[in-house]
């Protein structure tokens, strides 16, 4: 029995010795077993004669060393010894796709590198000194660290002193038969072998790495001319170094082999042991993270969902009371018009009056073009009629009226969607200078155009249409140029032959009649006022009120007046016309526009008589020298006024009879 136990202990020394030879300038480790290195940190030797650096532990390092300094410099002259090694290692993740961080090959001046920092600083250095002093190293990175300036995730480095690498190349090895690169992933858990050779004549530090078994190639992956007597001791401790992150990793090194002032022995393979493949088969860390992602992403997205939700039925909320069901082909929904507009951009806008701001909108997906006003209403009573009338006045129908096509409630607001006219408004023509001038035939067209379109609202549709305000901005010219009344907004309906109920005073100076400031009742002849105040507009060029014309000039009717009275009536058209424009129809424009615009209601003629007198079927009737000669104070006391001018005695007499408040 003592023999067999003395046969067993002296195989073991045998085979022992063969696996680690050690002298003072060189030493082999053909595995681990029994080795006499210096491990801390998470480094251990296997059962089976594995250099294990890390363990699978997070953000954890490990060290190991040759136990003995070696001589690195000449005393004589100061210069590094050539020196030579090589190793074989593997890197083992947790994970098929991910790992960290790696290991480096390393020539220190001391063994305890437990102040160093594991992660991005491979357990070589502090986070808080990323340089140090007398340290080479060789590092084989799998994470890449933009503040060590890392070239890739998949890296081979030369590092000086700092973990900022001197030099550095995609993992991989030339191939001897073709010359070609070919990558190596050093997360793939193959087994590789490194050799790092420093000629120190050259000055001169070659790293190559291949897959285990095939010979080293001849052209290296790293070369740089390092002098490393500025970096290296006299005498220096030779080891590793290998560090972990958050991804489940381990480094291992199977055998190494080093040799100073010549050339390493070579490793037997054969005696290499074996890594563990402890992997999870097809495991990947994206997955580990994915699954607890998912569920906050999905927390996140119904989080981010219901937000969407609130926030969509806010910015598209619309005001829609049981009552507006039965006019559900006339509503358009908030969020069609505002993606029409283009979230009712000033890029679309067509214009800004007293009443509201008007967009230019194409409705999906009909990719009809609508024109689109936006009215502030606030909770005003009546909404209900009044939506009623806008819904009513949808089904108006004549060439010369723009058509309503519906309406939008918001909170505040009230939406009405007209058809485009791509001509814009005829106040444009009148005053912009930078707009053609149009000619007399097109203004005398545009004005029986919009008496046409009067007439139907007050005699040919099934209700009265009393518009309240018709004005050149309100006439819009489609593209032919031809004049259509439009903006219904304040507009009222009201039964043939029943009295209007309208007691609020609404429209615009100048195209006021004088009753309905006094009364507050609009009816067909305050439009018929208006209307002569338009044409006199049209005609003549000008504003019913000009404040900064000259004082016989601010009010339009009035200075026509004065010119009719003198017998030059047609010094009041627009000079622009020049004297192109027919005679016969100027004057008689000019004249019914005195005529529809007299102080007195029952001196104006209807809309159908009107529509006679430019049809040549009735004759214009003459104008009242005695009549038109009343002073404003007697055409006060005549309509009973008196009691009007008390209550308002800011009120001019020439506003009052000019339409104006």
């Amino acid at each position: 029995m003592l023999l067999k136990t003395l046969a067993f202990l002296f195989l073991n020394l045998l085979l022992l010795d063969l696996a680690v030879s050690t002298s003072e300038d060189g030493f082999i480790f053909n595995g681990f077993p029994g080795a006499n290195l210096k491990l801390d940190g998470t480094a251990s030797i296997t059962s089976n004669g594995l250099l294990k650096l890390t363990n699978n532990t997070k953000q954890m390092m490990g060290h190991a060393f040759h136990p003995s300094p070696l001589n690195f410099q000449n005393s004589s002259d100061g210069k590094i010894f050539s020196f030579s090694t090589t190793y074989v290692f593997a890197i083992i993740s947790g994970y098929v796709d991910l790992g960290g961080h790696g290991i480096a090959f390393l020539i220190s001046p001391t063994k305890d590198l437990s102040n160093a920092t594991p992660n991005t600083y491979l357990g070589l250095c502090s986070m808080k000194n990323k340089k140090t002093n007398h340290i080479f190293a060789v590092e084989l990175d799998t994470v890449k660290s933009p503040e060590v300036d890392d070239i890739d995730e998949n890296h081979v480095g030369i590092d000086i002193n700092s973990l900022i690498s001197n030099n550095s190349h995609t993992a991989g090895y030339y191939a001897d038969d073709s010359g070609s690169f070919k990558t190596l992933n050093l997360l793939s858990g193959k087994v590789m072998q490194v050799w790092v050779d420093y000629d120190g004549e050259k000055m001169q530090v070659n790293v190559t790495l291949s897959p285990l078994g095939i010979p080293k190639p001849s052209r290296p992956l790293l070369s740089s001319t390092v002098n490393l007597s500025t970096v290296l001791l006299e005498t220096m401790y030779v080891g590793f170094s290998a560090s972990t992150g958050p991804p489940l990793t381990t480094h291992y090194v199977l055998g190494w082999s080093f040799k100073m002032n010549g050339i390493e022995q070579e490793l037997d393979y054969s005696k290499l042991p074996a890594v563990p493949r402890t992997r999870p088969k097809g495991r990947s860390m994206a997955l580990d993270i994915s699954l607890p992602l998912a569920s906050s992403a999905f927390v996140l997205v119904i989080v981010a969902a219901v937000f969407f939700i609130v926030w969509r039925r806010i910015k598209f909320s619309e005001l829609l009371e049981d009552w507006e069901v039965e006019y559900g082909p006339h509503r358009f929904l908030y969020k069609d018009l505002f993606r029409a507009t283009n979230g009712f951009k000033d890029k679309e806008l067509l214009g800004t009056g007293g009443f509201g701001r008007v967009y230019k909108g194409v409705l999906p997906p009909s990719e009809m073009e609508v024109a689109v006003k936006r009215v502030s209403h606030g909770s005003r009573q009546g909404m209900k009629e009044f939506v009623a009338e806008i819904v009513s006045m949808g089904r108006l129908r004549h060439r010369n009226l723009v058509q309503l096509l519906g309406y939008c409630r918001r909170k505040g607001e009230l939406l009405l969607v007209y058809d485009f006219m791509p001509s814009g408004s005829l106040d444009k023509y009148l005053y912009d200078s930078t707009q053609l001038t149009l000619d007399w035939d097109r203004r005398f067209q545009i004005i029986k155009g919009v008496a046409s379109g009067l007439l139907y609202l007050h005699e040919g549709w099934e209700q009265v249409v009393i518009h309240r305000d018709i004005k050149a901005s309100n006439v819009l010219l489609d593209s032919e140029m031809n004049g259509r009344l439009g903006d219904f907004g304040l507009a009222r309906l009201y039964d043939h032959g029943t009295d209007p109920q309208t007691t609020h005073v609404v429209g615009t100076m100048g195209y006021l009649a004088p009753e309905l400031v006094r009364t507050g009742k609009a009816t067909t002849l305050t439009d018929v006022f208006a209307f002569g105040a338009f044409i006199l507009e049209v005609a003549c060029g000008r504003k019913p009120i000009e404040h900064s014309a000259p004082d016989e000039r601010v009010v339009l009717v009035d200075w026509v007046v004065e010119n009719w009275r003198k017998g030059s009536i047609l010094n009041t058209l627009d000079s622009r016309l020049g004297q192109v424009y027919v005679v016969k129809e100027a004057e008689m424009v000019l004249k019914l526009g005195l005529l529809c615009s007299h102080p007195l209601p029952s001196a104006r003629p209807t809309m159908h008589q009107v529509n006679q007198y430019f049809d040549g079927n009735a004759p214009l009737p003459e104008l009242s020298p005695t009549y038109m000669s009343f002073s404003a104070l007697a055409l006060l006391q005549h309509e009973g006024f008196d009691d009007y001018l008390m209550s308002y005695p800011s009120v001019s007499t020439v506003s009052v009879l000019s339409g104006g408040r």
